[in-house]
């Protein structure tokens, strides 16, 4: 006869399956999937908030391994079941069910080879195909050797970036909360948050005086050589987490243009902006009205691919094709060819991804520089981050460097 415990995961594996069943086909198909499983989690009233971390883990943690899992059309085995929650992360949601489950199982080994072999002979017969699509080997080799490869099968960690000059303030509240987190030696003011934290409970996110960015991003905008009284326009801005950075450095002195195509990304914007207190940002629709003789800086971070992303958006790898980057690398170009005529003689032109495509990235600028002579690559070294590859031309920020979000950067000086 089962114990309460053993009933209880059994009853958990089973919504496990079932979800499973009902998401795994989104992942060739739905870059909302994510959305949709967050909305199916918070619509079933069995499950409170550690029910849906739960849920959301094993789901996350399948779509990782999806290639080791049996074939889409075949039933998750009990075993196969096992194995992700034995792959998961160590969290106090999925403790439990990894105590009833895998009681005579050793720990996760520390690589992927060993965790292959271990599942291979054990319970999982597709244990040794590849972690990442094929066809990605091309445009990032590096992430198919440790230990790149290893970060990018784990869960992605949580940033902050501090928008306040009391961080005492901001750590009070956290230790009183019992929120762990390790401030980045690397770049100050950047805090990475221990464990599974609900950050919109805090004062401090309410009061705008943090904000969830993560550590590769904020490297963006962090390198930049800003001047007081400069004019800068993030001409892709969405909700505004780099448009606070520009605007937040050097104590506001540095005005900000944000403009998007998408009109409730800048009201999200504007909501930000306001909480923070930062009243240098002007949001436009027109950005070449606001030109005149040309803003002193122009950062385009290109809407992408997200390849950079795959830590904690893994149905990325299996939903992105070949295609989907060219694709994105026409528009990034055009993106470029636009927003180049409103950069001043001398100013800059700062070009992002969240990818690690390199026909997103490298490729892209080095075909702009081909039609555009008058701009160069800044060949300054980095200010932050330094470890990060040259990317000839630009910088690419690897995961498994920073323990980030994958970002490419170059700076292209106007002549």
């Amino acid at each position: 006869m089962l114990n309460a415990a053993s009933r209880i995961a059994r009853g958990q594996s089973e919504v496990f399956r079932q979800l499973w069943v009902e998401f795994h086909p989104l992942a060739t198909s739905d870059r909302a999937l994510p959305a949709k499983l967050e909305q199916r989690l918070r619509q079933d009233r069995r499950f409170g908030s550690r029910d849906r971390r739960l849920y959301r883990e094993l789901v996350y943690t399948a779509l990782r391994y999806r290639s080791w899992l049996p074939d889409p059309g075949q039933a998750m085995e009990d075993a196969a079941i096992a194995a992700v929650v034995w792959l998961s992360a160590d969290l106090p949601a999925t403790r439990e069910l990894k105590r009833s489950l895998l009681s005579d199982w050793p720990p996760a080994g520390s690589s992927i080879e060993e965790r292959s072999a271990f599942l291979l002979g054990k319970v999982l017969a597709h244990a040794d195909r590849p972690v990442l699509p094929d066809w990605f080997r091309a445009e990032c080799p590096v992430a198919f050797t440790p230990p790149l490869n290893e970060v990018l099968v784990q869960r992605a960690p949580l940033w902050i970036r501090l928008q306040t000059g009391q961080p005492e303030r901001v750590e009070a509240e956290f230790r009183a909360q019992g929120w762990g987190f390790t401030p980045s030696p690397d770049l100050p003011g950047a805090w990475r948050m221990e464990g599974d934290v609900d950050l919109t409970r805090s004062d401090a996110c309410a009061d705008g005086r943090i904000e969830v960015q993560d550590l590769g991003s904020q490297w963006i905008v962090a390198q930049l050589p800003l001047a007081a009284g400069e004019r800068w326009l993030d001409a892709c801005a969405g909700a505004g987490g780099k448009t606070l950075h520009l605007a937040s450095r050097l104590g506001g002195t540095v005005r900000v243009f944000a403009h998007d195509i998408r009109a409730a990304a800048l009201d999200e914007l504007r909501l930000r902006a306001r909480r923070a207190g930062l009243r240098s940002i002007e949001v436009t629709r027109t950005p070449e009205t606001q030109a005149g003789g040309g803003f002193d800086g122009v950062l385009v971070d290109a809407p992408c691919t997200g390849t950079g992303t795959w830590r904690r958006a893994p149905h990325l790898k299996w939903s992105t094709q070949p295609a989907d980057v060219a694709a994105a690398a026409v528009r990034q170009g055009a993106l470029l060819d636009r927003y180049r005529l409103l950069v001043r003689p001398g100013g800059l032109l700062v070009y992002a991804t969240c990818s690690l495509a390199a026909s997103e990235n490298e490729a892209v600028v080095r075909r702009f520089l081909e039609r555009h002579p008058d701009f160069r690559p800044e060949s300054a070294p980095l200010r932050v981050l330094p470890r990060a590859r040259p990317a000839s031309p630009g910088h690419t920020l690897l995961p498994s460097l920073y323990d980030t979000d994958g970002f490419y950067c170059a700076l292209l000086r106007r002549a």
